[in-house]
C-alpha cells in the first residue's frame, strides 16, 4: 500500500485534528478557481484544483505546466493596497499548514497549496533587525511599513534611538526627529481610506507600528511606562492612537483586541491615568466603537472612523473563541466592505497575529489552525479583489524554530507520530521507534516549554499528540519558544508585483508598495 493511499489507516487521527472550534466560521470550503469577481474584473484564483500525480509521467506533465505558466507584469499605478502579515509564519509553518489544510480535505496534504501561495510572484525576505540577527515584531513591522530597518523593540522610529529613552527620539547630532512616516501617512497624503485588522491587541507591536512612534513596544498603556518615561513626556501606544484620531490622522478603521489598554482599572482595564479612551474616541464626530461580533456585522464602515475592541487582550484562539467574538474572516469581510468603494482607493493591513503566540507556547496545532484561518480568509478575499488596480502582498514578519523532520511517510498526519517507510518504500503500519524504543513527532521546536530530558522522553501515544493543548517536543528548555532568524516568504500579485523576486531586504517591500501607489500611469 503506497503512503498516499493510507487515508483509512490515518483517518481516526485526522478526525481528531478537525477544526472543531470554528462553528460560527463554517467548515473549510471546497477548492475553487474563480477567474472573475461579481463585477467581472480580473482576479487571481484563490485556489486551484489539487492534483496528486500517480505516475512519473503525470509528475513530469504537471511540472511542465507549472514551469511554463505565464506571469503578468503590470506597471500602472495601484489604486489599492492590501498588506497581509502572518505573524511568525515562517517557511516551516507554511509547509506544515499546507499539509494540515490538505489533510482536512482528506488529501495526503503535501500536494495542497494555501490560497495565497498561488499568487504569481514570490521571494525570500531577510528579517534581521539593525541590532539583532533574530528579530522581533516591532523592528520587522517597522521595516515593512516605513522602509527603514531599525532596532528590536521600537516602533516606527529610527535606529538612532535608545530603547526606553524618550529623549533619544530627537537626534542631537542632526537635530532631527527619529519618528518615521508610515505607510498610512503615505496613504493619507493620497486621500486613501486606511484600515487595520488584527487578531492581537491593536496596541501590540505589529498593528501599532502603523500609527505609533515609540521607543518601547511594551508601553501599550501607561501602566507599563517607567517614571522616567512619564517625566520625559512619553505617550503610551493606546493614547497615541486616540491622539491621532483627534487630529484626523491614524487609521480610519482599526479592529482587533486590547480593550484593557483603553480603560482604567476601575472599569477592568489597566490604565493608571483614569482615562477612558473608548469614551473619548466615541465622543468625537463621525466616530464609532464596536465591541461584539453582532455590532461589527451591522456597522457601515464605509464612512466615519471606527474602533473595534472585541476582547480584553488578544482575540481568543479559534478553538476557544466564543460566538460573540468575530473571526479573522468576519473582520476582513466587514472591513473590506468599508474600504472597497472609496473613490481614491484604500490601504488595508491584515495581521493573523496568534500564529506567533501559539508558537511561543510550543503549540504547533494552534499555530497551524491560525494559519489555516488566514488561508480561508485569503481564499475569500482574493476572489473579491481586482488585481488590475490592487497590489496584494502576503508575508511574515519573522519565523520561529519549528522544524519538520524525521522521514515521515507521504500523507503522515502532520501533527501525529512519525510513520516512515520500510526497505521497499512502503508505509510502515506502526510508528517509527528511536533507539530508546519510543516514537517521536515530525514537528518539533529547537527550544521552548515543550523541552524534555532526552534520557526521560515520554512514550507518546496518538491521542496525546492529537490533543489541542499538546506541546511539541523541544530541545532547549525555555519558558517561551523564540523567534527564528531565517528568511521568510512573500507572495504578491497586482501592479508592480513583478518587483518581488529573489532574496530581498525586508524594508525593500515598503518601497515596492510606495512605488506601486505613486507610479504614474503609462
Amino acid at each position: 500500500m503506497r503512503a498516499w493511499r493510507l487515508r483509512t489507516f490515518f483517518g481516526a487521527l485526522l478526525g481528531g485534528l478537525w477544526l472543531s472550534g470554528c462553528a460560527h466560521q463554517g467548515a473549510m470550503s471546497p477548492a475553487a478557481s474563480p477567474s472573475q469577481s461579481a463585477t467581472g474584473t480580473t482576479t487571481v484564483p484563490a485556489t486551484s484544483p489539487v492534483t496528486s500525480p500517480a505516475t512519473s509521467q503525470e509528475w513530469a506533465a504537471l511540472g511542465r505546466q507549472q514551469a511554463l505558466r505565464t506571469r503578468p507584469e503590470q506597471r500602472g499605478p495601484a489604486r489599492n493596497l492590501i498588506l497581509v502579515v502572518g505573524d511568525g509564519m515562517g517557511i516551516t509553518t507554511l509547509t506544515a499548514a499546507r499539509i494540515f489544510a490538505g489533510q482536512q480535505q482528506g488529501l495526503a496534504g503535501e500536494e495542497f497549496r494555501l490560497s495565497f501561495e498561488q499568487l504569481p510572484y514570490s521571494a525570500l525576505v531577510k528579517t534581521y533587525n539593525t541590532d539583532r540577527q533574530t528579530p522581533d515584531s516591532a523592528g520587522t513591522m517597522t521595516a515593512l511599513v516605513t522602509g527603514h530597518k531599525t532596532d528590536a523593540g521600537v516602533l516606527s522610529v529610527g535606529a538612532g534611538v535608545e530603547r526606553g529613552n524618550c529623549s533619544s527620539l530627537n537626534d542631537p547630532a542632526t537635530q532631527s526627529d527619529q519618528a518615521l512616516p508610515t505607510l498610512f501617512d503615505l496613504a493619507r497624503r493620497l486621500n486613501k481610506r486606511t484600515a487595520i485588522v488584527t487578531t492581537t491587541r491593536i496596541t501590540h507591536a505589529t498593528p501599532a507600528a502603523l500609527y505609533a512612534h515609540s521607543v518601547e513596544r511594551n508601553w501599550e498603556s501607561d501602566d507599563a511606562m517607567t517614571a522616567a518615561a512619564r517625566r520625559q513626556g512619553c505617550h503610551d501606544i493606546a493614547s497615541q492612537l486616540l491622539q491621532a484620531h483627534q487630529l484626523g490622522q491614524g487609521p480610519d478603521i482599526i479592529v482587533g483586541g486590547g480593550r484593557r489598554h483603553f480603560v482604567p482599572e476601575a472599569q477592568g482595564g489597566r490604565r493608571q491615568d483614569g482615562q477612558d479612551l473608548i469614551a473619548q474616541w466615541q465622543a468625537l464626530p463621525n466616530a464609532g466603537v464596536l465591541q461584539t461580533r453582532a455590532q461589527l456585522q451591522h456597522a457601515n464602515l464605509a464612512r466615519g472612523r471606527w474602533l473595534g475592541l472585541f476582547a480584553d487582550s488578544h482575540l481568543p484562539y479559534i478553538d476557544q473563541r466564543p460566538a460573540s467574538v468575530p473571526s479573522l474572516q468576519d473582520m476582513v469581510q466587514q472591513v473590506y466592505a468599508g474600504v472597497k468603494d472609496q473613490p481614491d482607493g484604500y490601504v488595508l493591513v491584515i495581521e493573523a497575529g496568534r500564529i506567533d503566540h501559539a508558537h511561543h507556547d510550543g503549540n504547533a496545532q494552534r499555530a497551524l489552525r491560525e494559519t489555516y484561518e488566514l488561508h480561508q480568509t485569503m481564499q475569500w478575499l482574493l476572489a473579491q479583489v481586482n488585481f488590475d488596480d490592487t497590489l496584494v502582498m502576503v508575508t511574515a514578519d519573522h519565523s520561529h524554530t519549528l522544524t519538520l523532520q524525521g522521514y515521515p511517510t507521504r500523507g503522515n498526519p502532520i501533527l501525529g507520530l512519525v510513520h516512515s517507510n520500510d526497505e521497499h518504500g512502503e508505509a510502515m503500519a506502526e510508528p517509527w521507534l528511536l533507539d530508546d524504543g519510543k516514537p517521536y513527532t515530525s514537528l518539533s521546536y529547537r527550544n521552548g516549554p515543550g523541552a524534555v530530558d532526552s534520557q526521560q522522553r515520554p512514550k507518546l501515544q496518538p491521542s496525546q499528540v492529537a490533543d489541542i493543548d499538546f506541546r511539541q517536543p523541544a530541545l532547549v528548555p525555555l519558558e517561551s519558544e523564540t523567534h527564528g532568524g531565517e528568511d521568510v516568504a512573500v507572495y504578491a500579485a497586482g501592479p508592480w508585483a513583478h518587483l518581488v523576486g529573489g532574496t530581498l531586504e525586508q524594508h525593500w517591500l515598503y518601497h515596492v508598495m510606495q512605488h506601486a501607489l505613486t507610479a504614474n500611469p503609462e
